[in-house]
């Protein structure tokens, strides 16, 4: 007996979306052609032709993903900095990395997770 469309026959294989925001994996065919930039995805994959940017339609939130994550980052530091009191030079060189890489790997995250999801809509009969 086989599975349906959305058994898991047909999701055997594929990758979670951890793994596919950070590799930036197209959902039709796994290439990694999602993103153009850091957190900027591609108009369109460039070895299947599927049209990412009409998938992504969950931009106007991004905006509030980030202004939460801010208040995170934000409150972290505040408490480091109660806790340990590190020089400003250190405090510095820890949270501007840490910050740049929480916002890309958030945005990432968040495009790949409604692009998929997008995809998957619009595979549906």
């Amino acid at each position: 007996m086989t599975a349906g469309p959305s058994g898991p026959e047909e999701n055997k294989g594929q990758p979670g979306l951890v793994s596919a925001a950070l590799s930036g994996l197209c959902p039709r065919c796994g290439a990694r052609t999602l993103f153009e930039g850091p957190a900027q995805l591609a108009e369109t994959c460039s070895v299947c032709g599927l049209d990412i940017l009409s998938l992504e339609r969950g931009g106007r939130f991004v905006g509030i993903l980030t202004m939460l994550l801010a208040l995170v980052l934000i409150l972290a530091a505040l408490t480091t900095d109660e806790w340990l009191r590190p020089p400003l030079w250190a405090t510095f060189l820890f949270w501007g990395p840490v910050t740049v890489g929480s916002v890309v790997f958030a945005l990432r995250f968040w495009k790949t997770m409604w692009v998929y999801h997008q995809y998957e809509e619009s595979q549906q009969p």
